[in-house]
């Protein structure tokens, strides 16, 4: 069994490769996960919206809706984790995929051991992010302030609008204000998970904070690059 909690996690792929969605069931089957397989992008949405999944793997190219449209409708419906695998590995397929709203982004071919290991600290990070009581009250700093227990950031009282990994994100750069955070720690206390070399996950989470705190007025040099180190939240900015 995984080490998220102690019930099977339920998986859903929504993958139209019959054999590589062959390969995925056994696979985390042998993980004690519950795996459901959909072929399509209608049913698939369906499926991922019902509720009755921990997480979901989802490919680009489906046969009736593709992925990002799945992808970019289901976040209107339901928060469920959702990392997207996909032959379309370009950085922009990547950007698209983070922008509508996955969790993460692994390009194909992968390994299914790093693709498990993705799994896992998805459901990691879910799992911590339910058990926070809700009386834990609010953290805030100049205008921004961030509201933990639904997970809700707002800049002046407007809601920026953030997914739950971004509102992670931006919650740990407050925890650590005016501090510099490494890559590695920010991959290990956001995403629970170490980075690759290649991997860009994390920047362009960054960007996207960025470009959300703008959107409401808030200085885009709020958030800064400390080249060759990480990233800083610069609090005389808000």
């Amino acid at each position: 069994m995984n080490a998220i909690a102690q019930i099977p996690a339920r998986l859903l792929v929504i993958e139209d490769d019959a054999v590589l969605s062959g390969h995925l069931r056994d696979y985390f089957s042998e993980r004690h996960y519950l795996v459901s397989l959909c072929a399509e992008g209608p049913a698939g949405l369906e499926a991922a919206a019902s509720g009755d999944y921990d997480l979901v793997l989802l490919d680009i190219l489906l046969p009736g809706l593709n992925g990002l449209e799945l992808l970019n409708a289901l976040r209107q419906q339901s928060p469920v984790p959702v990392i997207v695998v996909s032959a379309l590995g370009d950085e922009q397929a990547r950007i698209q995929g983070l922008i509508n709203g996955a969790d993460d982004y692994l390009p194909k071919p992968f390994s299914m051991a790093e693709l498990a290991v993705r799994a896992d600290a998805v459901l990691r990070r879910v799992a911590l992010e339910r058990v926070r009581p809700e009386d834990e009250g609010l953290e805030s700093v100049g205008k921004l302030v961030l509201r933990e227990h639904d997970m809700v950031a707002f800049y002046r009282h407007t809601d920026l609008g953030l997914t739950n990994t971004e509102f992670r994100l931006l919650q740990v750069l407050l925890e650590h204000r005016d501090a510099v955070l490494s890559k590695p720690f920010l991959y290990q206390a956001v995403l629970h998970r170490g980075c690759g070399r290649h991997d860009r996950s994390l920047d362009l989470h960054i960007s996207h904070v960025r470009r959300k705190l703008r959107d409401v007025g808030a200085p885009e040099s709020a958030v800064r690059t400390v080249w060759g180190q990480g990233y800083t939240l610069i609090t005389d900015a808000l």
